[in-house]
């Protein structure tokens, strides 16, 4: 029988150590940090969908808000 150990690092090895309830519950808790560091749910737009209504479609902007308001500053 073939280890972990023989085929990969320590780190993935311990993840393979794990029972699946263990591996299902640490992911679960990596997404409270995805979302803190700006991840988010919706899911990506899929183009070559036939219900792809590329008129109505808006790519998210990089910080995931709904949009950034440019501000002028005048000299008046």
């Amino acid at each position: 029988m073939v280890t972990p150990e023989e085929i990969c690092d320590e780190e993935w090895a311990e993840w393979y150590r794990l029972t699946p309830q263990e591996r299902w519950e640490q992911s679960q808790a990596l997404w409270p940090t995805f979302l803190e560091l700006g991840g988010t749910l919706d899911a990506d737009a899929d183009t070559q969908s036939p219900f792809f209504d590329a008129d109505t479609w808006r790519a998210l902007s990089a910080d995931g808000r709904p949009g950034v308001r440019v501000l002028r500053r005048s000299g008046i």
